[in-house]
């Protein structure tokens, strides 16, 4: 019996698409994007609800599938097995890139293994503009996602205090104080930062300065939204 090389596609089998969608102007959709979800047979979303609303807005009716951080363990044989039948998914995040801190690695790994197709769409990610528009170093950078809440959190926090490159991280508005408060304990109240929120909404917002002026400001005026927080490297 022949052995299957991982990324050898398998026969009949059929393709995933990681497909971006807008971090929050939904003009910022892809024609491509558009063509590709308007193709799959299925669509995979971390929450219809969202996913539907971008969907309308273009005129696209689909199935659609729930596929979350809370459910892909349960469902993935059966993605893989409809993906193998010679079926077409595409997959949404709520925003932003599939697998970029979000739903879709899983899938996306056990479909390399399988042989089954597997091709990410280029589009919106919210740390790209968050890094320009902070004025730091982009040439080398380190993206670290969300930071642990709770295991290995301090571990990280010291490991970032080090760190020469320009660092990004995402944040929740409800953790954004404490977290910077962390960081300039770890790395001094004048580390340079910038915090990005609401990025392509009506009323996106970047705030550059010390740590120390970031946690008076937002403890001031507590933030909304999605946050991107972008850290100047160790001098």
């Amino acid at each position: 019996m022949p052995v299957r090389e991982e990324g050898q596609s398998t026969l009949g089998s059929g393709k995933l698409w990681l497909v971006p969608s807008p971090i929050g102007n939904l003009a910022d959709m892809t024609y491509r994007a558009v063509s590709v979800l308007q193709e799959a047979d299925a669509i995979l979303c971390e929450d219809t609800r969202t996913s539907g609303v971008l969907l309308k807005h273009y005129g696209i009716q689909k199935s659609l599938w729930s596929y979350h951080l809370h459910n892909e363990h349960q469902v993935l044989a059966q993605m893989i097995s409809r993906l193998k039948e010679g079926q077409k998914l595409a997959m949404l995040s709520d925003a932003g890139t599939p697998g970029i801190s979000d739903p879709g690695y899983l899938l996306l790994r056990e479909c390399l293994r399988e042989g089954i197709d597997v091709e990410c769409l280029p589009g919106a990610t919210a740390f790209v503009p968050a890094l320009l528009q902070s004025g730091l170093p982009a040439n080398s950078f380190l993206f670290e996602g969300f930071l642990p809440v709770k295991k290995g959190r301090q571990t990280a926090l010291l490991a970032l205090a080090q760190e020469e490159r320009t660092t990004i991280l995402y944040e929740s508005p409800h953790r954004l104080v404490k977290t910077l408060r962390e960081l300039a304990l770890h790395c001094g109240t004048e580390r340079t930062a910038s915090v990005s929120r609401e990025l392509t909404k009506l009323f996106e917002e970047t705030r550059r300065g010390s740590l120390a002026a970031l946690v008076s400001h937002f403890e001031a005026h507590p933030p909304k939204g999605e946050i991107v927080i972008v850290l100047a490297g160790k001098d």
